[in-house]
């Protein structure tokens, strides 16, 4: 079946090729560029190292991402024991919605942030306008914003890990220990690993970070690399500034999905079944999941809201920003096409690799997705900003695309390769046998098994690809815009009212997707 003319060879080949050329070139490119850089520039690349606003720039950066993926933490592992261990009402819906905040923009998130601690806010009130700048904007405020965000993350870790568990080790031990006991001393450590890797994976995410710093005010590498290539055209300083970021990136995200290992796509639960460890904190834990998703999703929603009644007319301001409205809508829409089009046959050699393969692909691929996305735009100009065929793409709407392509086929391959693994490999073995070909094996048997699949990954695909800030922002052409980049924009000479009724546009169209999934999980629960 991998023969040299076989259709699986030629198509798998194709997509790989594809892959290497929209994911993997911007990177190795970004990395080539500011190593030669670097070295042809020594003396200017060491009074970079030494000089104390770059000093500042790694401890800020650093503090952000420590303190981000400690809060996270924090917050996400409770809320996945409570998802695995508590017997909690609707909990498929209980799940959406504390997860709901991960797929929004964070800048969104920061947004609501700036207008809560506004004159009229309540941090104002409490803390007082002379405490105001220093606590809004502040890096404290960027890593409460941040973790908010990236908490589900976190919790969905946790959850999974703790449902692999053999379920008769925690059994045998709760008949000579309390509960309390049992989850301390066999389940937790047992989930750790993946655990940690989450937290490393939230560390790199939240110094990848580009819109909450920006709008925050906290200095950090990624709006230092913005600032040095977009608004003062250096690209040279870019590239020797994004060279930290990006060894850093790529040194914790590996050691994420190092430890992580297979259980990126293992998906079966462990044997035993899932003893209920505390069921007595059903009340507690509920309690705590409706404290998080208020402070999380419902406060901020909350906050745009009361900020954007002060528009005269929201239709006048959708109308203004139509245009953007409507490229987001399409490009989100073909990107998302795009991405799962290619990542289902990644997703696909990824789950019928071999063990060692398959789990050095996991490192690629959470390498790739956790690469801050100012670095994914540089890279991506350096590469196709040149004379020739590539030169034809440089300046068009196919950037964008590129730019999606390149930050999102590497999760939605990892979310497709674990729906592949859920069908038996003797499936289509039993089919070939039968004499029919590689691809209506494909068409018969595995896509139709792995159809929500591909919609979930299609959705959050398009989800992401609608609130993508940090690499289109540098490689959308003259005149164009989506509703990020039209938001990012409009922030410093724009009523707020208006800008929070084109953030609340923006929720709208993201979760409106997840509402419709609830409602679908819902109906299924009850019935």
């Amino acid at each position: 079946m991998w023969g040299p003319r076989s259709s699986r060879t030629l198509v798998i080949g194709t997509a790989l090729a594809v892959f290497v050329i929209v994911c993997l070139l911007p990177v190795v490119y970004m990395l080539t560029l500011t190593v030669t850089t670097a070295a042809g520039q020594q003396s200017g690349f060491g009074a970079l190292l030494l000089d104390a606003r770059q000093r500042e720039l790694l401890v800020n950066s650093a503090m952000l991402g420590a303190a981000t993926a400690i809060v996270a933490t924090l917050i996400g592992v409770p809320l996945g024991v409570a998802l695995a261990r508590i017997p909690l009402r609707r909990k498929a819906v209980v799940r959406l919605a504390l997860a709901a905040p991960v797929l929004l923009p964070p800048y969104v998130a920061g947004l609501a942030w700036i207008y809560l601690g506004g004159s009229r806010g309540l941090i104002a009130a409490v803390a007082g306008r002379d405490l105001l700048s220093e606590w809004t904007y502040s890096l404290p405020g960027a890593v409460i914003v941040l973790s908010l965000v990236l908490y589900p993350l976190s919790m969905l870790a946790t959850e999974v890990a703790m449902r692999r568990i053999d379920g008769r080790l925690e059994e045998a031990a709760l008949l000579v220990a309390a509960p309390g006991r049992v989850l301390r001393r066999i389940t937790l450590p047992l989930a750790a690993p993946s655990i940690l890797a989450a937290a490393l994976v939230i560390f790199v995410l939240a110094v990848s970070e580009f819109g909450v710093p920006a709008l925050l005010r906290v200095r950090v590498y990624t709006s230092e690399v913005f600032t040095a290539f977009a608004a003062l055209y250096d690209f040279g300083r870019a590239t020797l500034l994004a060279l930290p970021l990006l060894l850093l990136s790529l040194v914790v995200a590996a050691s994420a999905g190092a430890l992580a290992g297979d259980r990126l796509l293992v998906t079966r639960r462990g044997a035993g079944g899932r003893p209920l460890l505390l069921e007595a904190w059903r009340r507690p834990a509920a309690t705590a999941v409706i404290l998080v998703v208020a402070i999380a999703l419902v406060i901020p929603l909350l906050v745009l809201g009361r900020e954007a009644l002060g528009v005269r007319s929201f239709a006048d301001v959708v109308g203004g920003s139509r245009e953007a409205i409507i490229n987001s809508l399409v490009f989100a829409a073909t990107g998302a096409t795009a991405v799962a089009g290619l990542a289902v046959w990644i997703g696909y050699a990824r789950a019928r690799a071999p063990s060692r393969l398959g789990q050095l692909a996991d490192v690629l691929m959470v390498v790739l997705f956790a690469l801050p996305s100012t670095v994914v735009g540089v890279g991506l100009i350096g590469l196709w900003n040149r004379s020739g065929p590539l030169g034809a793409v440089y300046g068009t709407d196919v950037m964008i695309l590129l730019a999606y392509l390149a930050r999102l086929v590497p999760v939605a391959a990892l979310a497709l390769a674990a729906s592949v693994r859920l069908v038996p490999v003797s499936q289509e073995e039993a089919a070939a046998v039968s004499g029919a070909g590689w691809f209506r094996t494909m068409t018969h048997i595995v896509f139709p098994q792995i159809r929500l699949g591909l919609l979930a990954a299609w959705t959050v695909a398009f989800i992401l690809a609608f609130g993508e800030l940090g690499a289109t922002i540098l490689v959308a052409p003259p005149g164009e815009a989506t509703l990020p980049i039209r938001i990012y924009t409009i922030i410093a000479n724009t009523p707020s009212s208006q800008v929070a009724a084109l953030a609340l546009l923006q929720t709208a169209v993201i979760l409106a997707p997840l509402a419709v999934l609830g409602l679908a999980v819902s109906l299924r629960e009850s019935g």
